[in-house]
């Protein structure tokens, strides 16, 4: 079966046919970079990569390109840049604070094990872009100049609205700029003057001043993706105004229609129930979840609901997710132990559980299929862990056969989500983890020789020689070399 997906724009299910057959060129809001990533971030982030990540698993190639937004995005209770704002609060210059967040939220990414896109255009970098575009929507009679501001005239657009479904007597309430001069209240802006003293500003044909956030996203992803794209994605607060505007102006300035043919938009994340806020004290960001959860674990939480509802992060939807994550972990574990230690066998019902096993992998499929609906492909996931067990606990002989196509399975739809990215059976794991003690046994070693301390540093290379482990001291430094056993 094709891939269906729920598309915004239109606000229904539809087949999901890319202009070019095998490529996916995929757009997806970045991150305004004033402060650290949180949850919310997360949410967002999450649930793109695992639909990026199935899609190639599918079979596509997918482009995908994220920005970040260090210019223009105004707080629409202060009026200001969030960026300037930023910087005022730790006494940095802007473009400091964009680094100093940006290359933080690029952490986060990695820690999360989030695909990182093939492009990551930065808003700054693309002013004559954004100014070229705003030129060109004044001369095709779509914008208008007032003192040095370039507004949107949305009379020229009746089909304003389209994707949030808002009425044009509504917008009023949406529009930060309140100047007087405009044509219609309505009416937003591609490019902003600058006041004197403004910290972010560049030169322009009406003079200094910044562009406005809405013109950014669409210049970016034209001039990457081209001027229609196949998915356009973000969190939900961004259906209006924001991906609004990128409609009208992309469909203005190039005259074609859809500007992104799919638009998918993830549910909003609360924290026991209420909105995430630093004002309420329930801010939760990446970095401190990722003290107290693993990634995967923050993974799986995410992806237990489906991308367009809403999920609320608690302790104990995080045990479940932590209780389900260790359930997969050590039925890998257990596959992959039997498997090394099973002969090549005929076990009784070797090809009834390869059925059942096929079977699941299309039952994943057909779940991710259907508007990408991860907890039902979760749920797949899980059943196969609980057959693997059944089989296990029900069996004296085992065949190499069922053992390794329960461990193929599990392991790669689980990646084909983005879980399990890093994960390595328990004799690796615990491998790795002594190679790691034993590194840090030969720098405090090393930190006794240098004090002095010789008759520790040498109790602990005679203990460690015990066990084969030789350590030699050469003018190079620590040698390791193991005794055969």
């Amino acid at each position: 079966m094709p891939i269906k997906v729920f598309n915004t724009l239109g606000r229904k299910i539809e087949f999901f046919e890319p202009h070019e057959p095998g490529v996916v060129k995929m757009y997806v809001c970045g991150p305004t970079v004033q402060d650290v990533a949180h949850l919310g971030h997360a949410r967002t982030y999450i649930a793109f990569d695992a639909i990026i990540r199935f899609l190639e698993y599918y079979g596509y190639k997918v482009i995908y390109v994220r920005n970040i937004t260090d210019v223009g995005h105004i707080r629409e209770e202060t009026g200001e840049d969030r960026v300037i704002e930023g910087a005022r609060r730790e006494k940095l210059q802007p473009m400091e604070l964009v680094d100093k967040y940006m290359f933080s939220f690029f952490q986060d990414m990695d820690a999360l094990d989030i695909r990182r896109p093939n492009i990551q255009p930065r808003a700054s970098m693309h002013i004559l872009d954004m100014i070229e575009m705003a030129a060109k929507l004044v001369e095709k009679g779509h914008a208008y100049v007032v003192d040095g501001n370039v507004y949107f005239d949305l009379s020229t657009f009746p089909e304003y609205g389209k994707l949030s479904g808002i009425k044009y007597e509504e917008l009023v309430k949406h529009r930060i700029e309140t100047d007087p001069r405009k044509r219609n209240p309505a009416d937003f802006a591609l490019w902003k003057k600058a006041e004197r003293g403004y910290l972010l500003k560049w030169s322009s044909p009406w003079g200094e001043g910044f562009p406005g956030w809405h013109i950014e996203c669409c210049v970016m992803a034209m001039k990457y993706l081209g001027e229609q794209i196949d998915v356009h994605g973000g969190g939900q607060e961004l259906i209006l105004p924001h991906h609004e505007n990128e409609i009208a102006q992309a469909e203005a300035y190039t005259g074609k229609k859809p500007f992104a043919k799919y638009w998918l938009h993830t549910g909003y994340l609360t924290i026991n129930g209420e909105k995430m806020s630093k004002s309420l004290g329930n801010f939760i960001s990446i970095k401190d979840a990722l003290k107290k959860y693993e990634a995967d674990t923050i993974r799986l939480f995410i992806l237990s609901s489906h991308y367009r509802s809403q999920i609320d992060y608690n302790e104990e939807a995080m045990q479940q997710a932590q209780s389900g994550l260790m359930k997969i972990i050590e039925a890998l574990d257990a596959l992959h132990e039997l498997f090394a230690e099973t002969e090549e066998t005929s076990g009784s019902g070797k090809a009834e559980e390869v059925r059942y096993i096929e079977k699941a992998k299309k039952r994943f499929i057909a779940a991710m299929e259907d508007d990408f609906n991860t907890p039902k492909a979760l749920a797949e996931i899980y059943a196969l862990t609980r057959s693997a067990n059944a089989y296990i606990s029900s069996h004296t002989r085992y065949d190499k056969l069922v053992l390794r196509s329960y461990y193929d399975a599990i392991l790669e739809l689980s990646r084909a989500l983005g879980l399990l990215q890093k994960y390595k059976p328990s004799k690796l794991r615990l491998q790795a983890e002594v190679k790691e003690v034993l590194e840090i046994l030969l720098e405090v070693r090393e930190e006794l020789r240098y004090r002095r301390i010789y008759d520790i540093s040498d109790r602990i290379r005679n203990r460690l020689a015990e066990k084969g482990i030789i350590i030699e001291d050469t003018a190079q430094g620590q040698k390791v070399r193991f005794r055969p056993s």
